[in-house]
């Protein structure tokens, strides 16, 4: 398998670059890969790049997004942070990648088990260590939490299904934002030049579930 070119690139549907993931971790659950010389894709690379996705992942040393998709060098944009939230950088660096580089989808890939999002839910723990920026990090996911948190709940990591719930609300939250705040974005979107889409990776399994 070759890396993208111009040319290649730009026959890419949204649609199809999202199959092309959905296959790449299809590959991936079953312990497989497809055949690419790497070191050809360095070369047809070194000139420049033309990736067809832009994925927004955990920093979570599990959640490689070329790993569990099976995509190789110049396949992918990969921009990551601790809770895949989005800020202005962020969304600049995507705004790149899809209006100026040519990416046709955009993924905002949680997973299962994130220590951020148990960060944000054990934020009074979290913040007695005095560590300022991680607690600046931790109070961005605490209106999600406060308005997904049932009565009486117990706000905790120890609440596997708070969590989840949590995980899943983060990218909707996210793919929100990318639409509430970056007009290229959105436009590009309801253009039909890019997807923007939601996805959840099982840390025990290996697959991605599409929300």
């Amino acid at each position: 398998m070759k890396a993208h070119t111009y040319e290649t690139q730009s026959t890419i549907t949204p649609e199809k670059a999202l199959e092309f993931l959905k296959e790449g971790n299809q590959r991936f659950v079953n312990n497989l890969k497809a055949n690419r010389d790497l070191l050809e894709q360095v070369n047809a690379t070194r000139e420049g790049q033309w990736p067809f996705a832009v994925v927004l992942s955990c920093i979570d040393s599990r959640t490689s997004a070329e790993l569990i998709f099976d995509q190789g060098l110049g396949d992918v944009f990969s921009i990551r942070i601790a809770g895949n939230f989005v800020n202005q950088d962020i969304l600049g660096s995507m705004e790149f990648g899809c209006n100026v580089a040519g990416s046709k989808l955009i993924v905002v890939l949680g997973h299962t088990k994130c220590g951020a999002l148990k960060g944000g839910l054990d934020a009074a723990q979290i913040e007695g260590l005095g560590m300022d920026n991680l607690n600046h990090l931790i109070n961005h996911f605490n209106p999600i939490i406060n308005d997904i948190i049932e009565e009486n709940e117990e706000r905790s990591s120890k609440n596997s299904a708070l969590l989840e719930r949590l995980n899943q609300q983060n990218v909707r939250s996210a793919i929100e934002d990318i639409r509430k705040q970056s007009s290229t974005l959105k436009n590009l979107e309801a253009e039909g030049k890019i997807k923007i889409v939601g996805a959840n990776y099982d840390v025990e399994t290996g697959a991605v579930t599409w929300l």
